[in-house]
């Protein structure tokens, strides 16, 4: 029996935690070298002994990457494993709480393109607009479009001559997008997230056509967060049972 095939059916090599997961022996090495999963016993030859909690750690780890990603999640483990629980805790609730922020984001969006998509334009000029008539228009004064613009919520032109800011019927549109945003109370910058979208999307009708999508990602990211925390609950209870017998 060489040092790379243990006859205790309790310790596994880095092969056999990988094989289950569909990863390499070395990825799994690695995970122990980060602090990913709980330092492994060595044989004399200096090979690695993971025992049924490394089995338990790679679990819980790989759960919260689809849910927290990898950097949160390799932060959670690390915590776990050096017994700082509070820290592992706050990042948790810190993914949590991003998540409902992305809700509310949706939320918002999907009022706004309905409103956007939902009643009949008023008929208006192709042409670009000053800031003085799309402050009028807004029922805002020209000082909050430029702050607007400062945090990325607005792109207008320039005109080539005056270099006065002019608004093209897109950044029109962005405006009042913008505006019904801010009176739900969203900061600039999740306003500015929230246009990117819109652009990316081709503007409020393709965007009003993908929400459905976007909602089903949220929920899919809420159901790993679910099962990443009860991977975790498991591995922290395994970790605590082997610290009272001293193991």
């Amino acid at each position: 029996m060489t040092a790379t095939e243990p006859s205790n059916p309790l310790v596994r090599r880095p092969v056999d935690l990988a094989r289950a997961h569909g990863l390499s022996a070395q990825a799994v090495r690695n995970y122990e070298r980060d602090g990913v999963l709980p330092p492994a016993q060595r044989t004399p030859n200096g090979y690695r002994r993971f025992t049924e909690l490394h089995v338990t750690a790679l679990r819980a780890y790989l759960a919260l990457i689809t849910g927290h990603g990898y950097a949160a999640s390799g932060e959670i483990m690390r915590a776990v494993n050096r017994g700082d629980i509070d820290t592992a805790l706050r990042t948790i609730d810190q993914g949590h709480a991003l998540l409902q922020r992305d809700r509310e984001t949706l939320d918002a969006v999907e009022t706004a393109v309905a409103t956007l998509t939902g009643t009949s334009p008023q008929p208006q000029s192709q042409k670009a607009v000053p800031i003085s008539v799309l402050a009028h228009r807004l029922g805002l004064q020209p000082a909050t479009l430029r702050k607007w613009e400062r945090a990325g919520v607005l792109r207008p032109v320039r005109d080539p001559v005056t270099h006065y800011r002019l608004y093209l019927p897109d950044d029109v549109r962005d405006a009042e997008l913008a505006h019904l945003l801010r009176r739900g109370g969203y900061r600039l910058d999740h306003i500015a997230g929230v246009l990117r979208r819109v652009r990316d999307a081709g503007g409020a009708e393709p965007l009003a056509a993908s929400l459905g999508q976007w909602r089903q990602r949220l929920t899919e990211r809420g159901r790993a967060m679910l099962t990443g925390a009860a991977r975790l609950a498991e591995y922290v209870e395994a970790a605590a049972v082997l610290s009272i017998r001293g193991e």
